[in-house]
């Protein structure tokens, strides 16, 4: 297979400008941490979270540092605990006054047989990857309602949530999940103007993941993809720009593959 080159990184043109975003798993790896940076290049505010909160602050620091202090914020959220949920978004009106896009980004992937499964390795992943989403739409939806003024969901979906992938069974009933969840939030929220829409990608290379994935597997999973290469995460990123920005204004209710993986 030819392997086609990363293209070259796009700047910027204020696709968000205005607009303040809440990204859940954004501490700075990642396509939470490159979605929090290409939100910022299109002129948005952010409120970025994550469980982890020194990984957290330190990417707070570094984006404050480019983009200005006032454009950043962050809080420390575990999307299984809905207290930290709430106050998740609590922290963002105070922080940027309202809240128009949220990204949900957060999920726990994981390896294992489903005869060796443990309850506890389904249930981790599980909560984690469509409970967090569900914790967080709801919150997001409950507060755009309450705001009156429209606004987009993007959650973050898998093209495992479409394909077989041994070991994976926990990881994709969760994406699956998570596509089923954003389908019917979108007729829910179509009522008050708010838009709800997924991304499914593939294979996004970053150091966790390198991290936890042979190479063996990274290599078979590349070798799948039609331009012979992992996508860089904002090259996901800047579809979800896309899915957050008036260019998709009539788009709700779907999962865009950020790969040519589909059903």
């Amino acid at each position: 297979m030819t392997t086609v080159e990363t293209p070259a990184y796009v700047p910027g043109h204020g696709l968000l400008t205005g607009r303040t975003a809440v990204i859940t798993a954004a501490a700075g790896a990642g396509i939470g941490g490159a979605t929090a940076r290409r939100f910022l290049e299109e002129g948005a505010r952010v409120l970025i979270s994550d469980a982890h909160g020194r990984r957290l602050k330190e990417y707070e620091a570094e984006l404050a540092g480019e983009f200005g202090a006032q454009a950043v914020a962050a809080a420390v959220c575990d999307v299984t605990d809905e207290a930290q949920v709430r106050a998740l978004f609590e922290a963002a009106v105070r922080e940027h006054g309202r809240v128009d896009v949220v990204v949900n980004n957060a999920g726990l992937g994981g390896t294992s047989p489903l005869v060796d499964m443990t309850d506890e390795q389904w249930s981790r992943v599980l909560d984690v990857t469509l409970n967090g989403t569900f914790r967080c739409t709801r919150a997001a939806l409950r507060l755009l309602r309450e705001q009156g003024l429209g606004g987009v969901v993007v959650n973050n979906a898998s093209v495992v949530g479409w394909r077989a992938q041994a070991g994976q069974a926990h990881y994709a009933a969760a994406k699956a999940g998570v596509m089923a969840l954003t389908r019917c939030a979108a007729l829910e929220a179509a009522e008050f103007g708010v838009r709800v829409n997924a991304v499914s990608p593939s294979l996004a290379m970053h150091p966790h993941l390198v991290k936890v994935t042979t190479p063996e597997l990274l290599e078979e999973l590349t070798a799948r993809e039609a331009f012979g290469r992992y996508a860089e995460p904002w090259e996901v990123a800047n579809v979800i720009v896309f899915l957050a920005s008036d260019y998709s204004s009539y788009m709700t209710g779907e999962v865009v593959s950020v790969s040519s993986q589909h059903p």
